[in-house]
């Protein structure tokens, strides 16, 4: 799969900031943000790939960075809850056998555009559309004015077809982005892994912290989150898997506030990565959240908490 940015109407390498020039293209494309690249934007992208097979085109998803809603928001503080990384969502699109991902650097300038701006200068003019295939509840441009609708029209003008992917249902039961977040807001890893199609991975650098975990027999990596809109499921204790230098571990993760430890009320992201001994401190991880373990709580001493964590350790093994 090629990476390529589009940043105020260059084209450049992905990473260098390089202008490149785009070969002219005959594609088929979808268009989307794909936080999470759950089931649903797979369905659409597996169309998309099959049809451009089919008729001998080259393969492009265009997605958005940063996330759209980090522009538009306005002033309203906090996280955006992502369900992916832009470098998540980069592997997790590298899976699905597409020939081009091109990502759209998106700022106010690139927002105040129309949808029929869009779809003839970006998707036509520089992409080369031949065929535009899209979710059953799609709009984008300003002020989500296109719809299916704007697109068969200029179509029929410019010369590409537009094809419509229909909701995905899992057991009759419908979903989003937005309950996936909600179900990984309640701790429902299992369920909100099935809808994903993959397990929900949380990243970052390893930082130093207090080393508490040491003292007790648990040392622990301290994870500082790639990008602070990742949304963080419910607070407690994680089974997970992590790889490094090419082996895989299983690790028991703590996400929460540390109640036993600390009075800040911050919330934090350490884990204990069963069976592996060495010095881990800027290292960039990535963790798949398998299941929930139980609910973060406060002991009421460091003795209290080794021994719970001696029963999580079990736990977690049991499914290893």
């Amino acid at each position: 799969m090629r990476i390529v940015e589009y940043d105020n109407g260059l084209v450049c390498s992905y990473g260098s900031g390089s202008p490149i020039d785009l070969s002219p293209i005959d594609s088929a494309i979808t268009v989307g943000s794909y936080d999470g690249v759950h089931k649903g934007h797979r369905q659409i992208i597996a169309r998309m790939a099959a049809i451009a097979r089919l008729r001998h085109l080259t393969s492009v998803v265009v997605t958005f960075e940063p996330h759209p809603r980090r522009v538009l928001k306005g002033p309203v503080s906090g996280p955006l809850g992502l369900l992916t990384t832009l470098e998540e969502k980069i592997d997790l699109l590298a899976e699905e056998n597409i020939d081009l991902l091109f990502v759209i650097r998106f700022t106010p300038d690139f927002a105040s555009r129309t949808s029929d701006d869009f779809i003839r200068n970006v998707l036509v003019k520089l992409l080369g559309a031949k065929i535009i295939i899209i979710g059953y509840d799609h709009a984008f441009g300003r002020d989500r004015s296109g719809s299916q609708r704007t697109l068969e029209q200029l179509g029929i003008e410019l010369g590409f077809d537009v094809k419509v992917v229909e909701e995905v249902l899992i057991g009759q039961k419908h979903f989003s982005s937005t309950r996936i977040r909600r179900l990984l807001e309640a701790g429902k890893i299992d369920e909100a892994n099935e809808f994903l199609g993959s397990s929900y991975m949380v990243s970052g650098s390893v930082v130093d912290g207090e080393k508490r975990g040491r003292d007790i027999g648990f040392p622990t990596v301290n994870l500082r989150l790639s990008d602070s809109d990742k949304l963080l499921p419910r607070s407690g204790v994680y089974h997970t898997q992590t790889v490094i230098d090419g082996t895989l571990y299983n690790a028991m993760m703590n996400v929460g506030v540390r109640p036993t430890v600390s009075s800040e009320g911050i919330k934090t992201v350490e884990a204990n990565i069963l069976g592996y001994r060495g010095d881990l401190y800027g290292a960039s991880l990535r963790f798949k959240l398998l299941r929930f373990i139980r609910e973060e709580r406060k002991f009421s001493s460091l003795e209290e908490l080794k021994i719970q964590l001696e029963k999580d350790k079990k736990t977690v093994e049991l499914y290893c």
